[in-house]
């Protein structure tokens, strides 16, 4: 499995990006998929995640209301559209595969694959 993120840039605040992760593999549509951050001297953290079929999401408050995830698991792709963007958003993202059926979206011990991460810079 490989996961390819896309989408960064320089922003600035008050704008929008849309991050894509684009997975490999003939099973991408029965995981769920998540997408982390970790900001310069912070530690990684969850920003949101969506299960196999869509139809649950989950978000980490920091970015409830700003930020929506979504997929299509017809073109293995998972989406972060990130809109009102702050300069406490700057940080690289990562997409995840979830392998735990259970057990919390924001841990990430219970993602395995993971990809190679996209800078987003937001100016003041």
């Amino acid at each position: 499995v490989q996961l390819q993120a896309s989408g960064g840039g320089l922003v600035q605040t008050g704008g929008s990006l849309r991050l894509s992760c684009a997975a490999s593999g003939r099973t991408f549509s029965t995981y769920t998929m998540g997408w982390f951050r970790q900001a310069p001297g912070k530690e990684r953290e969850f920003v949101a995640a969506i299960t196999w079929s869509g139809g649950s999401t989950y978000y980490a408050d920091s970015v409830k209301g700003r930020f929506t995830i979504s997929r299509d698991n017809a073109k293995n792709t998972v989406y972060l559209q990130m809109n009102s963007l702050k300069p406490e958003d700057t940080a690289v993202y990562y997409c995840a595969r979830k392998w735990g059926r259970v057990g919390p979206q924001a841990n990430s011990d219970q993602y395995d694959y993971w990809g190679q991460g996209t800078l987003v810079t937001v100016s003041s």
